[in-house]
């Protein structure tokens, strides 16, 4: 009885124990702590673990000795012994030493099911991770034999199935016809040999993409496909394949981490480089005189353009870049997007004739950014039209592809893989002395080369280009101060669509393997019959910002032959290490603002292209903001700005024009006095269409004719504004017109997208600043009582946080002035203490009266915000720079209120501004610069 008794609770706590842990006593705590402090390290185990595996056990001979003699038994049983201890040192020395392939792998290249799939593994070792797999039975699926679960993938299994019947046949029927079948030809039939087809390029229409493979054709439904697609969609983040970008599926960035290599691939040494194939280009060909009236309507009327000095641009041998913009109205225009506009040469004899005659046939390749492209390719059709004789022009957005490369090591790369054709061709040599240049900004401005290569498959993998002995070569300075590519120069290949389609129709790969198997290893193949020349375009661009920024590298091939290339400059060993660096749409932004320079279209609100990607930037963000928490998410109205201000100004996802010109939020029909982007049609109906869109509204419908509000600003050019500046008349900007700017801060401060920019809070006029005649004492004190009146010196508090260039920043200047001294060495502690109750005591005493109301509203010692009245614009990107080493931004203001400060302030104090985030109280001063 009592051994029952005893054990019931003995039972009961082990029922407790298993529901729930209980605390642990402290001696558990202490030899748990011990046992992990004296656990060695990983690496230090991992060297034990092979020892004792490499270490063989063995037995001494002694013990089959038995008094000298030698006992049989006892000897075979030791030599047994030694033997399994053998292999068993053998079976843990290959079980320490197992590395699965995945583990192989570098990490950038590993997938997340590379562990259970043997296709996740390069092809090199594809063949030991299915053996591994084998040996350690690890469950694998195969497509092919996965059953299917839904009514869908069964129709397409039974499909699969009919397909294969009909492959069998086919090939079936092919053997019989190769071995003298029913179909052979008879001796004396004779039969027509026909061209390959050319692909259709319509005159004045757009033009198709390219026909997909059957087998990718529904993932191509509503998109295009880069040249490079495959290659992309296992190594970078792609866009949503339902919500394509500019009807492209573009690759936004790698899916390893890239930021800071990419900074210092961009500048210190690398490269990086993009396939922005997504570049549309077209082709203008006529009449001299039709041709220059095109691009004089475009907004190309520059006398530098057309006088002397555009002599080289007109021969072909430099390419114009910069803002086309289209007529609005009758003396307005609004800007189209950035293009770039590059003449075909004409022959040598043709170019010394006179420029005067007009008739002569020329050409032009106009490259602009897809999402401007169908509004550029409208005007342009509606402008060729107008001409006599007519000027025609052509899409070839799908027959002209590019590659983008910007680093020190840009020039290098491309001097490996674009090995010339002709050896006699002038471009080509130029481009061939060009070894040593780490910056393309060092060449000429706008320079264009262009010229054929040999396919590049035929020296795959490329080899390493020495450049360090030809930095400082004396012919190198002298070909880049000279730049002899006038010289014999003809017509750019890439023009001529023959030509195009020859350098298409290059050999299978199948076939460069058996050339180069047959071939003795270690010698360059040879160029055959078989290997069409490449035509390719190559001209140097420079960045709007200057300096010693890097240049870019834009490469025009023909659409086909952008894989080949591609795949040289991924695996081209760079002279400084490493290869180059996969860039996507982010790395272009990010290396855009670090220069400083605005993105096209992100930066530019006075585009329609700009307004379109601001609108979808909207929606995603307010989509990010309903996602999060009540708890989680900014409130605007509660807002609180200081001086009894509540509420954020306009909308806080967003970069708010419409609040900052007046603009109402509703859509605007395209006749409103806000909106005139479209010229009227003569011979439209007599219907109001402002009636039409009322009654569609009614409807519930959105009317054709409708645009957002923020499509009536206008981008205004840094040349117009400077202008304006400089000029003694009276001459304003246009009203609701916006410039871009590059923001610098001058002490602190991050900026992010849609923060708001003040300008310097203006001085209150010589009447409200006189003192009163008779001292009063004020019933309640302002502040506290939190009337919404700024102080009168709110704008000479900021700018004391304007760092002086002596000093240093002012905030390091009053820290320094108040700081206690450093407590001497050897002290006692009686001393210590004596000297820190002096240091205490020794301080200024509280300001009395308290301090102004821009001191103590935000806390912190931040000083107020302006008000509405002085905000200017809204930043559209921003970060810290990693190139500046603070923060900066670029941003858009509104062009008059610039214009306003500029007169009032001058154009020191006038460029100064004060940058807020969205949702937040405190301001950061900085200065602002036109891009």
């Amino acid at each position: 009885m009592d051994i029952n008794k005893k054990k019931q609770p003995t039972s009961g706590k082990v029922a407790d124990s298993k529901k729930r842990k209980e605390a642990p006593s402290a001696a558990a705590t202490s030899t748990k702590n011990q046992h992990q402090d004296s656990r060695p390290p990983a690496r230090p185990q991992k060297r034990v673990k092979f020892q004792d595996a490499r270490n063989i056990r063995s037995q001494p001979s002694d013990a089959a000795l038995d008094d000298g003699k030698l006992d049989l038994q006892k000897f075979l049983n030791a030599r047994e012994f030694e033997i399994k201890a053998l292999e068993t040192s053998m079976r843990k020395c290959k079980s320490a030493n197992a590395t699965r392939v995945f583990q192989q792998v570098p990490r950038e290249m590993r997938r997340r099911t590379a562990s259970h799939n043997a296709k996740r593994v390069p092809k090199r070792l594809r063949d030991r991770a299915k053996r591994e797999m084998m040996e350690d039975n690890t469950p694998t699926v195969e497509a092919r034999k996965r059953r299917p679960r839904t009514t869908r993938a069964r129709i397409r299994a039974e499909n699969a199935k009919r397909l294969d019947k009909l492959a069998a046949k086919k090939r079936k029927r092919s053997l019989q016809n190769e071995a003298g079948g029913e179909n052979r030809d008879a001796p004396g039939k004779t039969t027509i040999q026909t061209r390959a087809p050319r692909p259709k390029i319509r005159r004045d229409t757009l033009n198709e993409p390219p026909k997909p493979k059957s087998k990718f054709k529904k993932r191509q439904i509503n998109k295009t496909w880069l040249p490079t697609h495959l290659w992309h969609a296992k190594r970078a983040t792609m866009t949503e394949p339902t919500k394509p970008l500019w009807r492209f599926a573009v690759p936004l960035t790698p899916t390893q981490k890239c930021y800071r290599p990419t900074h210092r691939a961009s500048g210190q040494k690398g490269t990086v480089f993009w396939d922005t194939s997504y570049m549309s280009t077209s082709r203008l060909y006529g009449t001299v005189g039709g041709i220059q009236q095109v691009l004089k309507a475009l907004g190309l009327i520059q006398e530098s353009l057309w006088g002397n000095r555009g002599r080289k641009w007109r021969s072909g041998t430099r390419t114009w870049s910069g803002m086309v913009s289209r007529r609005q109205g009758n003396s307005r225009r609004r800007d189209i997007g950035p293009a770039t506009i590059l003449w075909n040469p004409t022959p040598t004899a043709e170019t010394a004739a006179p420029e005067s005659d007009m008739k002569t046939q020329r050409q032009i390749l106009i490259r602009t950014h897809p999402s401007c492209f169908l509004e550029l390719f409208d005007e342009l059709v509606k402008l060729a039209k107008l001409q006599t004789p007519q000027v025609h022009i052509e899409d070839l957005r799908f027959e002209i592809g590019s590659i983008e490369l910007t680093g020190p090591g840009s020039t290098e790369t491309l001097l490996a893989v674009l090995q010339p054709y002709y050896t006699e061709e002038r471009h080509g040599q130029v481009f061939s002395s060009l070894v040593g240049v780490t910056n393309p900004a060092s060449l000429p401005k706008d320079a264009v080369l262009g010229f054929s290569i040999k396919d590049p498959r035929l020296s795959y993998p490329p080899k390493r280009v020495d450049t360090a002995s030809k930095v400082c070569d004396p012919a190198l300075l002298d070909t880049l101060a000279q730049w002899p590519v006038e010289e014999q120069v003809r017509p750019y290949g890439l023009f001529d669509r023959d030509v195009r389609l020859r350098a298409s129709s290059l050999p299978p790969q199948k076939s460069i393997n058996r050339r180069k198997g047959a071939s003795i290893p270690g010698q360059e193949m040879q160029v055959t019959a078989a290997d069409p020349p490449i035509p390719v375009i190559a001209f140097a661009s420079r960045p709007a910002a200057g300096g010693q920024a890097q240049g870019t590298w834009t490469l025009l091939a023909p659409w086909k032959c952008i894989l080949p290339i591609w795949y040289s400059i991924v695996h081209y060993p760079l002279s400084t290490g490493g290869n180059p660096r996969l860039g996507g749409l982010n790395e272009q932004r990010q290396i855009a603002f670090e220069q400083g320079t605005a993105w096209f279209p992100g930066d530019f609100l006075g585009t329609n292209a700009g307004v379109v990607w601001e609108m979808e930037q909207r929606a995603q963000r307010k989509k990010a903001w309903d996602r999060r928490p009540k708890g989680k998410r900014i409130e605007w109205a509660s807002l609180d700005l200081g001086a009894g201000r509540k509420g954020e100004i306009g909308d806080g996802l967003a970069c708010d024009f419409e609040h900052l010109f007046g603009l109402p939020t509703a859509p605007l029909p395209s006749s409103s006095p806000y909106q005139s982007t479209s010229d009227v049609d003569p011979n439209a109906m007599d219907v109001h269409p402002g009636d039409e869109a009322e009654a569609a509204a009614k409807l519930g419908k959105a009317h054709k004719d409708t645009v957002p509000s923020l499509a009536t600003v206008e981008q205004m050019k840094k040349t117009a504004f400077n202008a304006l500046i400089s000029s003694a008349d009276s001459s304003r900007p246009p009203p609701r017109s916006i410039i871009s700017v590059n923001i610098t801060f001058a002490t602190r401060g991050v900026a992010n997208a849609c923060a708001r920019i003040y300008r310097l809070p203006s001085r209150p006029s010589a009447t409200t600043t006189l003192p009163s005649s008779e001292a009063e004492v004020p019933a309640t004190d302002p502040v506290a009582a939190g009337i919404g009146s700024l102080p009168a010196d709110l704008r000479d508090h900021w700018l004391q946080k304007l760092p002086s260039k002596k000093s240093g920043s002012g905030s390091s200047k009053a820290t320094t002035a108040h700081a206690a001294p450093h407590m001497p060495r050897d002290v006692s502690q009686g001393t210590r203490k004596q000297l820190m109750a002096k240091s205490l005591l020794s301080g200024d005493p509280l300001p009395y009266p308290r301090p102004a109301a821009s001191q103590t509203d935000i806390g912190g010692g931040h000083l107020l915000c302006p008000g509405e009245e002085d905000l200017i614009g809204f930043v559209t990107a921003g970060a810290y720079s990693l190139s500046e080493g603070k923060g900066t931004a670029v941003g858009a203001i509104s062009a008059e209120k610039a214009f306003d400060t500029i007169k009032e302030s001058g154009t020191k104090e006038g460029r100064l501004c004060i940058v807020r985030n969205a949702g937040e109280n405190v301001g950061w001063l900085a200065r602002w610069e036109l891009v």
